[in-house]
């Protein structure tokens, strides 16, 4: 049985996947979501409706001090690939400097975000396993030092991120993303 291609919508800020199925998607081309607060943009390169059931793939642009979540460990793999810039990776309570193509691997239970660094903006390719429960949010020193801590240890996503600033709001940017505001 052949597979569908999935449909997608244009908007003013780019084009989006709205179905299952295959495609392709240019980045130069996508919508982009920025939280002006928190600061960072992500690529939603899933449809929103129907994420992949098997392997999450986002691309994260972190400016300097931006962190792309908060300091988290999941109960599958994931992977981080550095595509421009650099990035400091909190990881078990330690800080690892990233640079262009850097990959880091962290298997099931690894604690780790990763935070913007350098003097402009970081491209990071992020992959994982599905499902990735069970996830926790410990409490970090280290990713404190960076914004990107829970204040009280949680399993709980929406206790997590309750007191993340800001929304995530549409922005069209061009691809590769070479601007230097944050």
């Amino acid at each position: 049985m052949a597979v569908e291609e999935a449909s997608s919508a244009e908007t003013p800020y780019g084009r989006y996947i709205t179905s299952d199925g295959w495609f392709v998607l240019n980045l130069g081309e996508a919508l982009a979501v920025r939280n002006d607060e928190k600061g960072g943009v992500s690529y939603p390169i899933e449809p929103k409706e129907h994420i992949f059931a098997d392997v999450g793939v986002h691309l994260s642009v972190l400016w300097p001090g931006d962190p792309n979540a908060l300091y988290h460990s999941e109960g599958v793999q994931e992977g981080f690939l550095v595509l421009a810039g650099e990035c400091l990776l909190v990881v078990e309570e330690e800080e690892r400097l990233l640079r262009q193509w850097d990959y880091v691997h962290c298997p099931a239970g690894t604690r780790h975000v990763l935070v913007g660094a350098g003097d402009g903006p970081c491209s990071v390719l992020m992959i994982g396993a599905r499902p990735d429960e069970p996830i926790h949010y410990p409490v970090s020193e280290v990713a404190a030092k960076h914004g990107a801590s829970v204040a009280i240890a949680t399993d709980v996503p929406d206790e997590a991120y309750a007191d993340w600033p800001g929304e995530y709001e549409p922005v069209r940017l061009p691809w590769p993303d070479d601007s230097s505001e944050g």
